[in-house]
């Protein structure tokens, strides 16, 4: 699909786009942005394929779109509603906090990544500080199954801090 084809296709179906993603977000700004953000996507394919069913095609895009800002917002708030529980002289500024939620969505999305009992052995390591042989006690798994899964998340860490 040329960019003539994409320019063509953001005429014909972008509208329809953006009533669609307002329909489900109920913000005419959010849905602005993800229905850009949808085309966006599109440009970035390395392979464009020929299109049957262009409005299928970019409801699975923005679907998925759609389930991340959804994903992005529920961490904003419950982020939040831990700083409101600080003390005042205990919240960061506003850029400290930004940088931590985009630090926060990046883990959220690698242990999106992640088998259920890999994060939860991830998080009990290093949220509560539980050593191995506790996380496998709790989870009724070998010690060696635990390392398998800290080592799998860990490693996971590691793609998402040098995958640019």
């Amino acid at each position: 699909m040329p960019s003539t084809c994409v320019h063509t296709l953001y005429q014909h179906h972008h509208g329809w786009l953006y009533h669609w993603l307002r329909s489900r977000l109920g913000n005419s700004a959010d849905a602005a942005d993800l229905a850009q953000d949808t085309f966006v996507r599109v440009l970035q394919k390395p392979q464009r394929p020929a299109l049957m069913a262009p409005r299928a095609f970019l409801g699975t895009i923005a679907r998925g779109l759609v389930i991340d800002h959804w994903r992005r917002e529920e961490l904003r708030r419950a982020y939040l509603q831990s700083l409101a529980l600080l003390p005042p002289a205990q919240v960061p500024c506003p850029q400290t906090r930004e940088l931590l939620l985009e630090l926060l969505e990046q883990v959220a999305r690698m242990l999106d990544g992640l088998k259920p009992r890999a994060r939860l052995a991830f998080l009990l390591a290093q949220c509560d500080g539980l050593s191995h042989a506790q996380i496998a006690g709790q989870l009724q798994v070998s010690v060696r199954t635990v390392e398998r899964y800290v080592a799998d998340a860990l490693y996971r860490c590691y793609l998402l801090r040098y995958e640019h």
